[in-house]
């Protein structure tokens, strides 16, 4: 009778594992006039490199979660883009910083327009602490492919150079990454006409991430 009970847990445990196979990333809808769902083949061209490159097995339908949801924690990754601005209310600003001090990953960057507001939105979340410039030597650069010279830089914009900022917990532990004058996410976009070479970058970069999420 034992063994036939451990069979049936076995063989349940089988169909859900199968059933929950898939793990979805989800962007992030937030308010405040910046299109959060611009360029919407992003999410699943990187999933697709992500799943070929470190076997992953991402879902290429993304999830879409609100800032004030109970929901954004059943994803251990968020993303979030746009152009223009963005504003967290109290609630928001409330569930997000939760979100993230109990191990959730926030992926900001930035597609011209956004940085003013969110730096402002960033320090309401959590004001006592500094977006960090990571340096060339943060093993996210380093950890499956090489960037010796830190973040790629995908898109001109203003021409300025390309910066990744962090916010850290109080392990020292990544919990939000913001790209910046990059535009990573673009270069996962088929509606920009990026060189080949371009793309590569920003793919690799994609690996970069999520590589380092997974084994730190």
């Amino acid at each position: 009778m034992r063994n036939i009970l451990l069979v049936i847990i076995v063989f349940v445990f089988g169909i859900l594992n199968a059933l929950e196979s898939e793990y979805q990333i989800a962007r992030l809808h937030y308010k405040g006039g910046g299109d959060w769902y611009n360029d919407q083949d992003t999410i699943p061209n990187i999933v697709v490199y992500l799943n070929n490159t470190l076997h992953t097995d991402f879902s290429k339908i993304e999830a879409i979660v609100n800032p004030d949801d109970s929901k954004l924690f059943d994803y251990p990754f968020i993303f979030m883009t746009g152009h223009g601005t963005v504003n967290f209310n109290n609630k928001e600003t409330e569930n997000i910083r939760t979100y993230l001090e109990r191990g959730g990953f926030l992926y900001v960057d930035d597609d011209y327009g956004l940085d003013k507001s969110f730096r402002s939105e960033i320090q309401k979340i959590f004001p006592e602490k500094d977006l960090v410039e990571l340096p060339v030597s943060h093993n996210i650069f380093h950890c499956y492919f090489n960037f010796p010279n830190g973040l790629p830089k995908i898109h001109k914009h203003n021409d300025e150079r390309p910066q990744a900022f962090g916010i850290f917990d109080d392990n020292g532990q990544l919990m939000l990454l913001y790209t910046y004058e990059s535009n990573i996410s673009d270069g996962w976009s088929n509606v920009h006409d990026d060189p080949e070479n371009i793309k590569e970058q920003a793919f690799r970069f994609g690996a970069n991430l999520f590589y380092y999420i997974m084994t730190n």
